[in-house]
């Protein structure tokens, strides 16, 4: 992701200073060897893709350089999504050493070219894509983050996948037992003091990335590449319009519910009922993965501010479409 954000800056101001162009062919090939290192790490060559579950996991080095999965269903196996970016045939035509070392570096490294989704493949209104993941692989991880009894809530996605409450992961080493077990709002144990932000809540860090990155892989695929959301439901819809009904799921912790209650402020009295106090809103660091209550710091605006662009994004959709049905 850092090196497809660097990279498209480094063509913006190509625009103006061509010498930059060297600069964005340089992260253009950190984004090659990042992908490749993904694929090979240890000396086993283990990839951070596991084939059986069809799902990223982290990997753990241990001091014998051998390298094992974490097999933690965890907002790392949707990261991923967010290494992408779309550039069109119009600012590559401004770009010729750019798009000249591109090219070169996907006709004489066919190991690295292999990396990249589509590249070759124009999508919508001629634009290619940079991506991490294939249509399969993306797929996959949709499959579980559209999956209500796993990433998806009713207030947006989950940072520990809800699986993890019945089945708890277990690491053995050392003969200790370690053990990661899905709890929806703060961690049962002091450990790392106590923050639960990767336990099991929403957290507006991730998921913004998430639906930024959706938009992005509609704007090359269009309609064409549909999913099932939630996953098990038999509705099948465009990135563009899951994208925006997890925003909807997102937006839902902020509104007043059938009840005239707001998930984000849960059991004080005070927020949800007095006079004195409407309209204003905290932006808590993190949310109650089952039922959107705020966590944490409540003044967390460089981050859960990010509400307002999400409302944004649902105004101009609801806009410009046919208005979905409110709630999920």
């Amino acid at each position: 992701m850092y090196t497809l954000n660097m990279l498209r800056i480094a063509c913006e101001i190509s625009l103006t200073r061509p010498s930059y162009q060297d600069m964005a062919s340089k992260f253009f090939e950190h984004f090659l060897h990042i992908a490749s290192a993904m694929n090979n790490l240890g000396r086993q060559n283990i990839s951070l893709w596991d084939e059986v579950d069809q799902f990223y996991y982290d990997v753990l080095h241990m001091p014998d350089n051998n390298a094992r999965l974490l097999k933690i269903r965890s907002m790392v196996g949707l990261i991923p999504l967010f290494a992408v970016e779309i550039l069109d045939e119009a600012l590559l035509s401004k770009l010729p050493d750019f798009k000249r070392r591109v090219e070169w570096v996907l006709t004489n490294r066919p190991d690295l070219a292999s990396l990249v989704s589509r590249w070759h493949e124009p999508g919508k209104g001629e634009t290619h894509l940079l991506s991490l993941l294939r249509g399969h692989r993306m797929k996959m991880i949709l499959k579980r983050m559209f999956d209500e009894t796993e990433f998806l809530s009713d207030y947006g996605i989950r940072a520990l996948s809800k699986y993890h409450e019945k089945t708890p992961y277990q690491f053995e080493l050392n003969s200790e037992i370690f053990q990661v077990r899905y709890v929806a709002a703060e961690s049962e144990m002091s450990m790392f003091g106590g923050n639960s932000n990767w336990r099991g809540p929403i957290w507006f860090p991730l998921n913004f990335p998430l639906v930024d990155s959706l938009l992005k892989f509609y704007q090359y695929y269009g309609d064409d590449f549909e999913v099932e959301y939630p996953t098990n439901s038999g509705q099948v819809m465009s990135l563009k319009e899951a994208a925006m009904r997890v925003t909807e799921r997102i937006i839902n912790i902020f509104r007043r519910d059938e009840n005239g209650q707001i998930a984000a402020f849960g059991q004080d009295k005070k927020m949800q009922n007095d006079p004195n106090f409407e309209g204003l809103y905290l932006f808590y660091e993190y949310f109650n993965g089952d039922n959107g209550m705020g966590l944490g710091a409540s003044h967390q605006t460089g981050w859960t501010g990010l509400i307002a662009d999400l409302i944004e994004y649902w105004y101009k959709y609801q806009s410009e479409s046919v208005a979905l049905p409110a709630g999920k």
